[in-house]
């Protein structure tokens, strides 16, 4: 078995080329095995190109060794039609009569299905290999058909004494805690999803951008919560760089617990991906309500003494790295 988790462990490297761009479809590696060396790989391209199995078997040569190889997929082979032919019927016409799988795709429209094609055509099918890791690659998407809704990701960053904003600012623009490379990494990680979401005073009070300007890469869908629809479209929120969804009293009811109303609203709009920036309230809500997946939290070498403190929540930390004079620790929600 142990073979079979090395390729599939690079099936799950080779994936995340595709991340931030193959939604909504999910973010799959895939590479073909003849005698214990590679003679193909590929992952799912942007949304409408090829799948990763296609881009594999594509990559192949000498197409006379697939009878003879194993293909590795980190994700289940879809079984029916959409904006391409089911990868399932790729395999199978190519005699490759060997496909090692990480997980099952449980989305409705495959949910085995795939597996059961491959095995009715001949192929013998290992399922279930590095499957906890292949669940977390593909947590995205898993979220967004499992559980009706995005997948979550709040992001602040916080002073070393706890603090997200001073008390007062003389100017409408953000106080910056952490460090340029920091703020790089922040650029990355907007490109990487959907969506990003803030609420009516981060606006008001920082008049952000919300774009991926210090990365090469697509900006995300700005989401604003404006109540009363009260927000001038002189806020740099609702300029051409990119698309703003804006949520009032007219999409959701403002009396009634919040978030999940949002999320519900968002999954209605086929948002998978959400990262939730601000401000302190706004964070709050998502927490209080359990409506959060991960949280991305910088802290910086500066202190404020006083100011607006950082959210309160509880999680497991899974990861810490120094980013210069910062520390970046990620958490996930118990």
């Amino acid at each position: 078995m142990k073979i079979h988790e090395k390729y599939i462990k690079y099936c799950i490297e080779i994936a995340k080329n595709g991340l931030g761009t193959t939604r909504p479809n999910p973010m799959v590696g895939c590479v073909i095995v003849h005698n214990n060396t590679i003679i193909g790989e590929g992952f799912t391209s942007p949304y409408g190109g090829p799948h990763a199995e296609v881009n594999a078997i594509n990559s192949v040569k000498n197409k006379a060794l697939l009878s003879e190889a194993t293909l590795y997929v980190t994700l289940e082979p879809c079984s029916h039609f959409g904006k391409t032919p089911p990868c399932s019927d790729l395999i199978i016409e190519n005699k490759i009569k060997k496909v090692v799988i990480g997980c099952i795709d449980d989305h409705s429209v495959v949910a085995g299905k795939g597996i059961e094609k491959l095995k009715i055509g001949g192929c013998e099918v290992i399922v279930g290999v590095l499957e906890n890791a292949c669940k977390e690659h593909h947590k995205r998407f898993f979220t967004f058909h499992n559980k009706k809704r995005p997948y979550i990701i709040l992001k602040w960053a916080q002073t070393r004494d706890g603090f997200i904003a001073p008390n007062t600012k003389k100017e409408t623009k953000p106080v910056w805690i952490t460090n340029v490379y920091s703020r790089q990494l922040v650029h990355k990680w907007r490109t990487e999803e959907q969506a990003i979401f803030v609420g009516t005073q981060t606006v008001k009070s920082d008049n952000p951008s919300l774009t991926a300007r210090d990365w090469k890469g697509k900006n995300p869908i700005r989401i604003v919560l404006d109540k009363n629809n009260s927000l001038s479209n002189s806020y740099r929120v609702f300029n051409t760089d990119a698309k703003t969804i804006r949520i009032t009293n007219e999409n959701i009811n403002f009396s009634k617990p919040l978030a999940k109303q949002i999320t519900d609203l968002l999954f209605e709009k086929d948002i998978n991906s959400v990262i939730v920036e601000g401000g302190a309230k706004t964070l709050q809500t998502f927490i209080d309500e359990g409506l959060w997946d991960e949280a991305r939290v910088f802290t910086g070498s500066i202190s404020f003494e006083t100011g607006l403190k950082a959210p309160k929540f509880k999680g497991s930390c899974i990861s810490e790295t120094k980013i210069s004079d910062d520390i970046l620790k990620i958490y996930t929600n118990d």
